[in-house]
């Protein structure tokens, strides 16, 4: 593993994508105990997509953690997407991780609610009722986080969860990533936490292997922090770490070394 900080933001490389997910998992798992040494319940937000498969694998294999004492928030869902639908990030969680493990409480965001500001603020209430702990995130191909696109990301957002329209560059991500057969068929409006609420957690662990995220991560460590990269942010935040692998790394390796 290589190691560098970019400002605040630890950068960490590994060999390989399960290297990565291994990494990630061991680090939220034992920060989840630390924490729980000192409070009576840990709030996290999780991510949904095919980046955070190794990851969600591995945490949702750590046996000592009193998952028990976790509450569990998801940052995103598409509108109107039937309810079984395998793409729902809900149901996406719920596989890999929500149904593996007895968490406290699960809270869903419902992209199907006919209110959707009413929905919006239930989802913003329960946050503010249990403050994040922890961020677990990914990032997009055009740097959004959650569903934070450049053209609708606010870092400060007054907002904790708000509809936006998807830009095409991250619909197009959704079928690169084998979610959708077809850009036709994916959403184009969604529920998400905005960046304050994703950055309000004290720690935040980002995972993002593979080739096709490495222009995002060398915008994320090289550009100017502003609302055009949303991932940028990530570099004010005093307890946030980056993973990336050899593929996902290969645009900043030279930033990295120098």
């Amino acid at each position: 593993m290589q190691e560098r900080i970019i400002e605040n933001l630890k950068v960490r490389i590994y060999q390989s994508r399960p290297a990565v997910g291994a990494a990630a998992a061991k680090d939220v798992g034992d920060k989840i105990n630390d924490l729980l040494i000192h409070t009576e319940f840990v709030n996290i937000i999780f991510a949904a997509g095919p980046s955070q498969n190794e990851f969600l694998d591995f945490l949702s294999k750590r046996e000592d953690v009193s998952w028990n004492r976790v509450n569990a928030f998801h940052m995103d869902e598409y509108i109107d997407l039937d309810r079984n639908s395998p793409q729902r990030f809900g149901n996406f969680l719920n596989e890999r991780l929500f149904d593996k493990v007895a968490f406290h409480t699960v809270y869903y965001l419902d992209g199907n609610a006919s209110d959707l500001k009413a929905e919006c603020d239930r989802y913003a209430n329960l946050l503010i009722k249990n403050p994040p702990d922890i961020t677990c995130m990914g990032i997009g191909v055009n740097t959004h986080i959650a569903f934070n696109d450049p053209h609708v990301a606010d870092f400060n957002d007054p907002l904790l969860v708000k509809k936006v329209e998807m830009d095409q560059v991250c619909r197009q991500q959704q079928v690169d990533d084998g979610c959708f057969s077809s850009l036709a068929e994916v959403p184009s409006t969604a529920l998400t936490l905005t960046v304050p609420a994703l950055m309000s957690a004290e720690y935040i662990y980002c995972i993002v292997p593979g080739i096709h995220k490495s222009k995002a991560v060398y915008h994320t460590i090289n550009g100017e922090i502003q609302e055009q990269h949303p991932s940028t942010i990530l570099r004010k935040h005093s307890n946030a770490i980056l993973y990336l692998d050899l593929d996902s790394s290969s645009e900043i390796k030279k930033t990295i070394d120098n």
